[in-house]
């Protein structure tokens, strides 16, 4: 009986270990997973700092250019005042001229 009793409970603790084991086989599966999303995760992530940069750096070149556009319409703007007043006083002194000639025609 005593036998039959060591028996019963060696097969108790047998079952249990078998479960302990299967929970611990189960959890290192969970882990492993867990370890593949977080890999996965990681990398997603670079792949999106990667493209950040690289936008980052483009933004930076438009925004040199836009600088540099900035700078050439505001060249183009002064010749365009000074090409008024040059092409003014050209009409001013042929007007001039014309009175000029006009005057001394009939005077």
């Amino acid at each position: 009986q005593a036998s039959s009793d060591q028996r019963g409970r060696l097969m108790m603790t047998s079952e249990r270990l078998n479960q302990s084991s299967d929970r611990i086989r189960e959890s290192q599966r969970t882990v492993f997973e867990t370890e593949e999303i977080g890999v996965s995760i990681l990398q997603d992530l670079h792949n999106q700092r990667q493209s950040l940069l690289h936008a980052h750096t483009t933004l930076h070149g438009v925004d040199d250019y836009i600088g540099k556009s900035k700078k050439i319409l505001a060249s183009m703007s002064k010749r365009m005042d000074r090409n008024k007043w040059i092409v003014g006083g050209i009409i001013a002194t042929l007007v001039l001229a014309i009175l000029f000639i006009l005057y001394f025609k009939f005077a």
